[in-house]
């Protein structure tokens, strides 16, 4: 009973500020003019600032695990190349491929995941550095595969699409946030005080105002429609890459908060920015939506009994 009460006292408190968001949508306090900005803001100001300052304020000589920051990154990468191929044989509908192969491999590792953490440890290194391996990862591989399976009106992805989409990586502001953070960590860069106390207030909106505006933005009804691929997604997203992945942490001896951001990284779940840049990208904005709103209905159950889990057997 005390490993469950711990797992519920972690996981519990993070959708209940999704749900006040949810209930100040539902009163007419918020609309989708709010939800739609707070997400802007957040992906274009306040995470970025936040992923900044955790980045730089990591002790990369003296924490830097070169063998958790590949194991994030290679498990990132088996899961969006593993998901896409399922896709291309078992998903009929080539214009569903996209979405679903994004919002089934795509944490909100920047956003859920550094709450989670910070839940359960305050501050955490481990965080950062499985930010570092994973979500640039996140980012290029979202463009890839909306890419080429959104393609143009024949199909196939043009040249200047391609080019686009490089673009985008090279101007994400989620990457370019942990490149220069992690540059500052390396060469012991530091902020003026005043420039950064006033970025670690920033910072401070970024999990809780992103929450807010995930609660906002849930419309139930969206998880009914495409019920069938939001399914098959939500056990790909919350259950299946934890399976196959935990077990092999476990094994190279991932112990406490490394393993809860590898749990975070895999089982957390889709990102609202699935959407937006599914929308932007010319593929399925309606099955993205749709996942995006199943899986973080199920992950207050999905994370909680795996954190459950990991509690009981003493490896956290």
């Amino acid at each position: 009973m005390e490993h469950f009460i711990y797992s519920v006292h972690v996981t519990i408190p993070i959708f209940l500020v999704m749900a006040v968001g949810w209930a100040c949508r539902q009163n007419g306090m918020l609309n989708e003019a709010f939800v739609s900005a707070a997400n802007k803001f957040n992906f274009t100001v306040t995470l970025p600032v936040m992923l900044f300052l955790d980045m730089s304020a990591v002790d990369i000589y003296g924490t830097f695990d070169a063998g958790y920051v590949l194991f994030c990154a290679a498990a990132s990468t088996v899961c969006f190349f593993g998901i896409w191929g399922l896709a291309k044989l078992f998903l009929k509908d080539a214009s569903m491929r996209g979405a679903f192969v994004q919002a089934s491999f795509r944490s909100s590792a920047a956003v859920m995941g550094l709450a989670f953490i910070e839940n359960i440890y305050g501050s955490s290194a481990m965080g950062p550095m499985m930010i570092l391996g994973a979500v640039p990862l996140y980012n290029i591989f979202s463009v890839v595969v909306l890419t080429f399976e959104g393609g143009s009106e024949d199909g196939k992805a043009d040249t200047s699409r391609i080019a686009k989409a490089v673009g985008n990586i090279l101007k994400n502001p989620i990457i370019i946030a942990i490149v220069l953070g992690t540059l500052a960590a390396l060469f012991h860069i530091r902020l003026p005080v005043i420039l950064d106390k006033t970025m670690g207030s920033i910072a401070k909106m970024a999990t809780p105002l992103a929450l807010i505006a995930m609660g906002a933005g849930f419309e139930g009804k969206e998880a009914l429609e495409k019920i069938k691929p939001t399914l098959m997604a939500s056990f790909l997203k919350l259950i299946a890459q934890t399976a196959v992945f935990l077990p092999p942490a476990v094994w190279f001896g991932f112990r406490g908060e490394k393993l809860i951001a590898i749990l975070i990284m895999l089982s957390a779940p889709a990102t609202p920015s699935c959407y937006i840049m599914a929308k932007n990208m010319g593929n399925d904005g309606e099955l993205t939506a749709s996942i995006v709103v199943a899986t973080t209905l199920l992950a207050a159950f999905t994370l909680t009994g795996w954190i459950f889990m990991l509690k009981m057997l003493g490896y956290i």
